[in-house]
């Protein structure tokens, strides 16, 4: 296993078999989006709340729920942190996820701008067995379009470290390595300016006081709006 994987040690089970809604699936993958990498760290009732768009009240609810079925640790002031088990449903509905997202780009044509709310809705539906014949026919991806990592069968998550366009200073030359894909207009924006995964670029002019990214794609100078320069990710090009 690589330096940027990590791999979770548990068989695959059953999709039939897990106790859970797709409501409290969601929930999950949520905060292991929010706790990190790892997903080790607690995530809190605000964070949640502002990230699914619902009332602190319905989570706090749904935290009681997940930790009834030993799926998160919570801790009223601290907030909730994912157990073993809800870690993995919740690598389980990312893997679909993206699995899903690669299989309409690739198989059936949809532009990666069209994906996500498709994605979010069929994560919950598919078996295991129809999940292991889209990605052996895909070949195996092991990213999805957007540059995310897609998690193997055996829970394994390989992610190399990256860092927001913005955040990167002048002179400074890297690789795009993944973009947010919850924003349709952005994806759109970043295609037109053909700053897509695997793209080196160099740093022209970091942010000042708000001002545009300047980046040199194949010497081009482009400027990046500070909004859509934060939704892109980029690695170091040696990487």
């Amino acid at each position: 296993m690589s330096k940027a994987g990590y791999n979770f040690g548990v068989p695959k089970f059953v999709s039939q078999g897990r106790p859970t809604s797709p409501a409290q699936e969601d929930y999950l993958k949520a905060i292991y989006r929010l706790a990190g990498f790892a997903g080790s760290a607690a995530v809190s009732t605000s964070q949640l709340a502002e990230e699914l768009t619902v009332s602190p009240g319905s989570v706090s609810e749904m935290f009681g729920k997940l930790a009834a079925l030993d799926l998160v640790t919570h801790d009223p002031y601290r907030g909730a942190r994912l157990s073993a088990a809800g870690l993995r449903i919740a690598i389980e509905m990312t893997r679909h996820h993206r699995l899903i997202e690669t299989y309409l780009v690739v198989a059936l044509g949809y532009g990666w701008d069209e994906v996500h709310e498709e994605a979010d809705r069929l994560e919950h539906a598919i078996s295991e067995r129809l999940e292991e014949r889209m990605w052996r026919a895909l070949g195996e991806p092991a990213f999805d379009p957007h540059g995310d990592p897609i998690p193997t069968p055996d829970f394994e998550v390989h992610q190399p470290p990256t860092q927001p366009l913005h955040a990167v200073p002048t002179g400074a030359t890297v690789r795009i390595s993944r973009i947010s894909d919850r924003d349709p207009a952005k994806l759109r924006a970043v295609q037109a300016l053909g700053l897509t995964p695997g793209r080196p670029v160099r740093i022209v002019q970091a942010s000042q006081w708000e001002s545009p990214v300047v980046v040199d794609r194949e010497g081009e100078a482009i400027p990046v709006a500070l909004g859509l320069a934060r939704a892109i990710f980029v690695e170091d090009r040696r990487g």
